[in-house]
C-alpha cells in the first residue's frame, strides 16, 4: 500500500519518497513492522487465549518434562499470521498476483490449523482433525495454488528455464521441465513442507527458530532473483515479480518470527499450534516454488526433513517389524529421551539449521 501511495502518487511532489521503489528498503521496514506488531500484540493475544482457556493438551506418552506445559496458551500462530499480513499489506506491491498467492497459502493452511487446534481444545485431547480430513483439505489448497502457478506462474527471464522447470542445486544447466506434472509436484512440496513444520513444532522455539533460517535464505534468494544483474551473474532464474513478493513476505516473516520467539522461547508463554505451523510450512513451500528453489528447500529445511523422516521411519518399522528405530518420534523427542534437556535440543537443532542455511547459500557459487 505504501509503495502505491508514496512512490506512485507522491514522488513527483517530494523526490525522497522515491526510496519506496527499492525492494531492500521495503524489506527492512517490513521486518521492523512485523516485529513491532508481534511484540506489541503478544501480551494481548496471550492474555485473551488464557481468558478463553485455549490451552495446550500434552500427549500422554510424551516426555515427562512436557506435562508441566499442560494448559499453556496455544493457537499463537494467529499472532504470526496477523503480523505478517499487516506488514505485507503496508510494504508489498499489490499490483502483482504472487503476494495474493502467498496470502491465500497462509490463510488456507492457517485456517485448517485453526480447525485442528479448535477440535483439540473442544475434545480436551492432543488429537484434532482426523488424518485423512486434514490431508484432504491440505490437498485441495495445495492443488489450487499449484494449478494457479501452472497457468499464470512466473516466467523466468532466461532461455534455460521454463515456467514449469525445477532447478537442481550444484548443477548449472540441469533444469528439467516437468510440464503438466508440475502441478502434483508443486502440491507435494507445499503439503510436505506444511506437515514437516507441523511435526517439528514440539519444543519451545524449535519450529519458529528453524523457520527463520529458511526465511532468511529464501529472502536473500528472492532478492537475487528479482535483480536482473545479480541473477545473470549468479546464473539463477530471473523472476522479478515473484522474487519481489517472496522477498517482502520473507522479510515480514522474519520480523513476525523473531517477535513470536520472544514469547515462545523456553519456557514458552504461548505455542503457535497447528494454526501457525501448518501455515508457516505451506508458506515456505509456496515461496520455494515462486523462486524456483524447491529442491533447495530440502537442504535449508533439513531439520524439517529429518523430523518428518523420523516419523515415517518409526511408523514403517513398527508396522513391519514391531520394533522402534527411535526411542520416540519426531526426532527431537528421541534426544529428549536420551536425556538431553529441552533447551539443549533446541539450540543444537538451531546450530544445524544455521549450517544448512550457509550450505544452501553456498550453492549459488557451486554451480
Amino acid at each position: 500500500m505504501l509503495y502505491h501511495l508514496f512512490f506512485e502518487q507522491l514522488t513527483s511532489f517530494f523526490s525522497p519518497l522515491n526510496v519506496f521503489r527499492y525492494i531492500s528498503f521495503r524489506s527492512i521496514y517490513a521486518t521492523v513492522t512485523a516485529l513491532l506488531i508481534a511484540l506489541i500484540l503478544g501480551p494481548f493475544v496471550i492474555k485473551h487465549l488464557r481468558r478463553l482457556k485455549i490451552g495446550q493438551h500434552v500427549r500422554d506418552d510424551g516426555p515427562e518434562t512436557h506435562f508441566s506445559k499442560e494448559g499453556t496458551p496455544t493457537m499463537g500462530g494467529v499472532l504470526i499470521i496477523a503480523s505478517v499480513l499487516i506488514s505485507i499489506f503496508l510494504w508489498a506491491r499489490w499490483d502483482q498476483p504472487y503476494i495474493f498467492i502467498l496470502t491465500f497459502s497462509v490463510l488456507w493452511f492457517g485456517g485448517l490449523g485453526f480447525l485442528d487446534d479448535y477440535r483439540k481444545i473442544t475434545r480436551q485431547q492432543s488429537l484434532g482433525l482426523k488424518g485423512w480430513h486434514k490431508l484432504f483439505l491440505q490437498t485441495v489448497g495445495a492443488f489450487a495454488i499449484a494449478y494457479f502457478l501452472y497457468q499464470w506462474g512466473p516466467i523466468p527471464k532466461d532461455s534455460l528455464t521454463e515456467k514449469t522447470s525445477i532447478i537442481i542445486p550444484f548443477f548449472k544447466n540441469l533444469r528439467p521441465d516437468l510440464g503438466i506434472f508440475f502441478i502434483p509436484f508443486a502440491a507435494f512440496v507445499i503439503i510436505s513442507a506444511s506437515n514437516a513444520v507441523n511435526l517439528t513444532d514440539g519444543l519451545d522455539g524449535l519450529a519458529i527458530g528453524c523457520t527463520l533460517f529458511v526465511a532468511v535464505t529464501f529472502g536473500v534468494l528472492g532478492y537475487l532473483t528479482s535483480h536482473q544483474q545479480l541473477a545473470d551473474y549468479l546464473d539463477i532464474a530471473h523472476l522479478p515479480a515473484s522474487g519481489e513478493a517472496a522477498t517482502i513476505f520473507c522479510a515480514a516473516l522474519i520480523g513476525a518470527g523473531v517477535g513470536f520467539l520472544w514469547y515462545n522461547c523456553h519456557p514458552a508463554q504461548v505455542f503457535m499450534g497447528d494454526t501457525g505451523s501448518l501455515a508457516l510450512g505451506a508458506a515456505l513451500g509456496t515461496i520455494s516454488i515462486l523462486i524456483k528453489e524447491e529442491i533447495l528447500l530440502v537442504i535449508v529445511g533439513g531439520i524439517f526433513v529429518a523430523e518428518a523422516l523420523s516419523v515415517i521411519i518409526q511408523v514403517a518399522s513398527y508396522k513391519t517389524r514391531k520394533k522402534r528405530v527411535f526411542r520416540m518420534s519426531p526426532l527431537h523427542h528421541h534426544f529428549e529421551q536420551l536425556g538431553w534437556p529441552e533447551p539443549k535440543v533446541v539450540l543444537r537443532f538451531w546450530i544445524i539449521g544455521l549450517v544448512l542455511m550457509l550450505i544452501a547459500l553456498s550453492t549459488l557459487k557451486l554451480r
